[in-house]
């Protein structure tokens, strides 16, 4: 246990810092409560499994966590993921959802710790930044479509967003609209969102439930309008009977892709605030601290969790210094279910609903997207794309998509990266890009070139292409092709066997090749791969310019 960051912070918790501790996580409940109930309801499940969740994840991180405020618990972006996984399994209604949703969590977290022990923390980068916009947007749109029947006091519409919009469409069209509910849904957003217009820091979450159970108490509304009912009694358990290992390994590829978002979220959130600490966090040990969580919250009558954006400013606001915060926060959610589980019974779900919307709106960053359109219009478009994946075939499939566009945008940068022909400039030092700089001349009898990606087998080819065009096109008289390797971060054999027919294509043509600045693994590599016959010790230059200077020399 000593080395766990929970027992490191009770060696050097000081404290005068309980009280703020306790205060911010009292504080902090006031919003976990609502949130975790909303995000329920939202993923299609009971709303006491979000409270479950948030308990379960914060106690979990407060032990193992390594950012000393962060807040875990569900999360408006995992919701549709979650439903999207769980109730078809489920048969489309509740039903097995709560066990299958509490497995969904155990696996994302294994996959964390499995990548914690494997080191693959860097994953936190996988996502690029137009493709997490376009997924993040894609989101926002998919939440806000799931949450309008309910907002409205409408059916609920299954499908994807296009289609769910589509059926709430229709019903208004209909006549089927609950105008109480509309009226409770309309006040609670108005609620939430007015205290982000004035400069007192009031939970408009807290104000939206607490004024909408007043009045639906009062007006007897619980009558018109759908209301959440009263929590389980009791304390949080397992709730993962009735499964099989068919339904771990269903759920088990969307548990990674979850697992991947879940950690590249959590990852920017937490590196942030290390930052303004003027620290760093592993990511390594975040991924295991988050899949610990995961595992805790899926034991625990929960389901899968996330870092939360909008939850861990409030802590740190409220005054938290360490993860006691959180701890404290859990606390006073399992108070709240154990010695006030009735007061929910006048808590409309159109309120639910608000707060989800609320946060679905928070999700969409219209100054990135403006950004992104200035800067690149070929990554917008790939950020559209992304966009529409999401929304037109489905949360867990856009995610597949979306990772599938990174993956083939970093193949399609490696496949066709930039290449250059370098030459001298006058009273300027080195070799520069020619096509930059046209002013540039050649060396006499050297061909210099750089080619800026590692070799592997899918660009293999395009590098060779693009030798022999320089060689097609350059003077007669070359005796030499100098390869700037420093670029060049690694060749698979593929790689290798093109680079020897290469080399022996420039031998025909009385041409040799020769590597400046090539990396000492990769140039092990080339010997290794070449049985070191074909290229010696002259083969290889420290620079460019000292390769053009020797090589010069014996031209004289």
């Amino acid at each position: 246990m000593t080395g766990l960051p929970g027992a490191a912070l009770l060696r050097d918790y000081r404290l005068r810092w309980l009280g703020h501790d306790v205060l911010a996580g009292a504080s902090l409940s006031t919003l976990l409560v609502p949130a975790g109930m909303a995000y329920a309801q939202a993923a299609g499940l009971p709303p006491a499994m979000g409270l479950n969740a948030t308990i379960a994840s914060l106690l979990a991180y407060a032990l193992v966590g390594p950012s000393r405020v962060m807040v875990l618990g569900p999360d408006s972006a995992l919701a549709p993921m979650i439903a999207a996984a769980v109730l078809p399994l489920a048969g489309g209604g509740i039903g097995r959802a709560p066990a299958l949703a509490g497995l969904l969590g155990v696996l994302i977290g294994l996959v964390l710790l499995a990548g914690a022990l494997l080191r693959f923390g860097v994953v936190a980068g996988f996502l690029s930044t137009p493709i997490r916009l376009g997924y993040l947007q894609g989101i926002a749109f998919v939440v806000a479509a799931s949450q309008l029947p309910a907002w409205l006091g409408l059916a609920p519409v299954n499908g994807t967003a296009w289609e769910r919009l589509a059926g709430v469409a229709s019903q208004i069209i209909q006549g089927k609209t609950n105008v109480s509910a509309v009226g409770v849904g309309l006040g609670a957003l108005a609620l939430i969102w007015i205290p982000r217009f004035t400069s007192r820091r009031i939970p408009g979450v807290l104000l939206a439930v607490a004024a909408s159970c007043a009045m639906t108490s009062a007006l007897g509304l619980q009558s018109v309008i759908h209301v959440v009912g009263p929590l389980p009694k009791g304390l949080p358990g397992p709730q993962l009977g009735e499964l099989s290992w068919t339904d771990a390994g269903a759920l088990l590829p969307v548990a990674v892709g979850i697992a991947i978002i879940v950690f590249a979220d959590t990852s920017v959130l937490s590196q942030t605030l290390a930052s303004r600490e003027g620290r760093r966090v592993s990511g390594n040990h975040e991924m295991a601290a988050l899949g610990a969580a995961n595992v805790a919250a899926g034991l625990f009558g929960g389901f899968p969790v996330s870092a939360s954006a909008s939850r861990t400013p409030v802590a740190i606001r409220a005054g938290g210094k360490t993860q006691i915060t959180g701890a404290a926060g859990a606390v006073f959610v399992l108070v709240f279910m154990l010695l006030a589980p009735g007061l929910t019974a006048y808590l409309p779900t159109s309120t639910l609903a608000a707060v989800v919307l609320a946060a679905a709106v928070g999700l969409i960053d219209t100054a990135a997207v403006r950004r992104l359109y200035r800067m690149s219009r070929s990554e917008f478009v790939l950020m559209l794309v992304a966009f529409a994946a999401v929304t037109t075939v489905g949360v867990l499939t856009g995610i597949l998509v979306a990772i599938g566009l990174a993956l083939l945008g970093f193949i399609a940068r490696a496949w066709d990266p930039y290449t250059a022909e370098l030459g001298a400039l006058e009273d300027v030092p080195g070799y520069h890009d020619l096509a930059r700089h046209p002013e540039g001349h050649r060396v006499p009898g050297i061909i210099l070139a750089r080619f800026d990606a590692p070799l592997f087998f899918a660009n293999a080819e395009v590098f060779s292409a693009f030798i022999r065009r320089l060689v097609e096109k350059g003077p007669p008289a070359t005796t030499h092709l100098v390869l700037a390797a420093e670029p060049i971060t690694g060749i698979d054999i593929t790689a290798m066997d093109e680079l020897v027919a290469l080399d022996e294509w420039l031998a025909n043509r009385g041409i040799d090749l020769v590597f400046a600045e090539l990396k000492g693994p990769v140039k092990d590599r080339v010997l290794h791969f070449a049985a070191g016959a074909r290229f010696g010790p002259g083969h290889f230059y420290p620079t460019v310019s000292a390769a053009v200077r020797i090589l010069g020399s014996k031209r004289q």
